[in-house]
């Protein structure tokens, strides 16, 4: 694959040629039928892609470590459609603990019939960063069937709002304060204005209510140090189904073994610190409970790993777009920045 230095970035909004089985030769472009790669330097970078070509097409967009940009979008036949996005380019790509990956801007062309005429890409001069604090159920998971909500969040967002998702498997508030790679790193990245979403529970398994507490009001208040503006999430709920068809037990609603309740502690320092609060606990029950037993199953791992924690792509879609929903709710992000599909 050809790579271009930043003075090459943007291809022509019309290339006249679609990508299909062999890569573009046009000028400008660095792409095959499948991805692109840009030779970027870390930042944040606006997207434009012109998608279609001589027949109905069906694209989607997901870029770094399979993060989804852009939802599977159609194109009839002989027409053209433009979307845009912003993406985050950093090292680690994925995970801050994970592989350095790829350096540059990797994006990959998926969907039913992919066609891509033309992209343009260009640094961001007046984008807001949603920088997400987590572990694995939110992270940039590197590989399938797994996948965190935050790694299908910016599919949901629309140009001017970048996912910068610092979320690490195995981390708990105590691991993430500790680890120079995580807290130490992602806060003198927050800017004015960014939105911090911090959910950290599954791997406070041994952590006192005390510490639990304390160590979300010290996340709480670097955000503000740093002029951003902390959201407190709690955890999404493990699929483990009393014989009733309810999730009321301690290990659907993250109680740990010393009896600390996560969501509880969540919304209650959301409440003593005027923090705003996304229920992720309270949504992912109802919607887990309302699909039962069987039907619940897809949103997790349990038919490929018996994995009651983890979610699918399918499940951490609908997951990330209630994340969505909530964002908009609060006013958090205004409801022109999101798009509903």
């Amino acid at each position: 694959m050809r790579r271009f230095s930043i003075a090459a970035l943007v291809a022509a909004a019309t290339l006249g040629t679609v990508l299909t089985a062999a890569p573009v030769q046009a000028a400008h472009t660095d792409c095959t039928a499948t991805a692109c790669h840009f030779d970027v330097s870390p930042g944040t970078y606006d997207v434009q892609v012109l998608l279609g070509g001589e027949s109905a097409s069906s694209t989607s967009v997901t870029g770094e470590t399979r993060r989804s940009l852009l939802p599977e979008t159609a194109a009839p036949a002989g027409e053209r459609v433009v979307r845009s996005f912003t993406v985050d380019v950093r090292t680690p790509q994925g995970e801050p603990t994970g592989a350095a990956g790829t350096p540059g801007l990797d994006l990959v062309l998926g969907g039913s019939a992919p066609a891509l005429a033309g992209i343009k890409v260009t640094p961001a001069r007046h984008a807001r960063q949603i920088l997400l604090v987590g572990d694995s159920t939110v992270c940039d998971q590197p590989g399938d069937p797994y996948s965190g909500w935050g790694q299908q969040l910016p599919r949901y967002l629309r140009k001017g709002l970048s996912v910068a998702n610092h979320a690490d498997s195995g981390e708990s508030t105590v691991s993430y304060l500790a680890d120079s790679r995580l807290w130490a790193t992602v806060q003198p990245r927050i800017r004015p204005g960014d939105l911090v979403l911090i959910q950290l529970a599954h791997n406070d398994k041994t952590t006192d209510e005390a510490t639990y507490r304390a160590n979300l009001e010290a996340l709480v208040a670097g955000v503000r140090e740093k002029g951003g503006e902390p959201v407190l999430v709690t955890p999404i709920v493990r699929r483990w189904f009393n014989a009733d068809g309810t999730l009321d037990n301690n290990t659907a609603l993250l109680v740990n073994g010393l009896g600390v309740d996560h969501p509880a502690v969540i919304r209650s320092v959301a409440a003593a610190h005027d923090v705003p609060l996304i229920d992720l606990t309270a949504k992912t029950k109802t919607l887990v409970q309302t699909l039962g037993v069987e039907a619940s199953k897809a949103l997790y791992l349990y038919n490929e790993k018996r994995d009651n924690t983890h979610t699918s792509v399918h499940g951490a879609t609908l997951y990330a777009g209630l994340v969505r929903d909530e964002l908009v709710a609060r006013h958090l992000v205004p409801r022109g920045s999101v798009r509903v599909g």
